[in-house]
């Protein structure tokens, strides 16, 4: 994690929630042992026992580009607030996946916060739509405003959101059950060049070629909806096959400062946060 002069979180009122939480995919989840067979109307990725099966038709596929719009939900869940009320909210979140808007979705408990200057929040939503339109179709959509009223709000204290649109390269929209997956938000000095926050990009970009064994893929880009993501203007993810793969590359401390080195003097703050995707059972689907 970079060492940076971190600012404290605005609070937001609680009107202000209403449009940050998120949705997932028109996907369902079939648990079995057996192959499934590829059928004309459905694309099949199997994660060990696990099938995600959804259309394939034009709706809800990705572009030949696999340009994918990615949505990062932060949530700060009141330490008072009962284990059982968390659950539901991010039971609540889970739920729409049915939605046709949402191509993945899932929402949990941090795995760990790595940024002790942003240390209040608990839980986190990713997402990923096709289109920005479809991200706006989701949380406008009345099924998604409910879980937000009357599971978020009563039990949130903070919430932040980051938008990029980025480009998959090939890699999997559903990453893998099991797979560790690495948040990074980065808030770029006040006044930096338009050339300067694409050298971040270009090196934020180029970390997989730097630990190519431990991380799958990764996905970056620029911050669309700054009035809800408190001054952080880039988003990054690594995705790792497994929290071995994750705490071997902290492990790789010189090189990976190595890294950060070339940017730390444009950044103000940087937060990060790790997540497991779930092993998901039958009550899921």
């Amino acid at each position: 994690m970079l060492s940076v002069k971190s600012l404290p979180f605005f609070q937001l009122q609680p009107h202000s929630l209403r449009s940050v939480f998120l949705s997932t995919s028109r996907s369902r989840i079939i648990l079995s042992d057996k192959t499934t067979q590829r059928s004309p109307l459905t694309t099949v990725s199997v994660f060990r026992d696990v099938h995600f099966v959804s259309r394939s038709c034009s709706s809800s596929t990705m572009s030949s580009s696999d340009q994918v719009v990615e949505h990062l939900v932060l949530f700060a869940v009141n330490r008072d607030a009962a284990p059982s009320k968390a659950e539901e909210l991010m039971s609540g979140l889970r739920s729409l996946v049915s939605l046709d808007s949402v191509s993945h979705l899932t929402a949990g408990p941090i795995f760990k916060n790595r940024s002790s200057s942003f240390g209040n929040f608990t839980h986190l939503l990713h997402s990923r739509y096709r289109t920005k339109s479809d991200l706006n179709s989701y949380t406008s959509d009345p099924a998604h405003i409910k879980v937000v009223k009357e599971c978020g709000l009563p039990i949130c204290d903070d919430i932040m959101a980051v938008d990029w649109v980025a480009d998959l390269a090939g890699s999997a929209v559903v990453p893998r059950p099991g797979s560790a997956m690495r948040f990074t938000l980065l808030k770029p000095k006040e006044g930096i060049r338009a050339e300067e926050k694409a050298e971040i990009i270009r090196v934020v970009g180029g970390i997989k070629e730097s630990f190519p064994e431990l991380i799958k893929h990764v996905s970056f880009g620029e911050n669309f909806s700054p009035a809800r993501a408190k001054g952080f203007e880039l988003g990054f993810i690594s995705i790792f096959p497994g929290v071995k793969e994750l705490e071997a590359l902290d492990a790789e401390g010189e090189k990976v400062e190595v890294q950060k080195d070339k940017v730390r003097h444009l950044l103000e703050s940087v937060l990060v946060v790790d997540y497991v995707m779930p092993f998901l059972s039958s009550s899921n689907i």
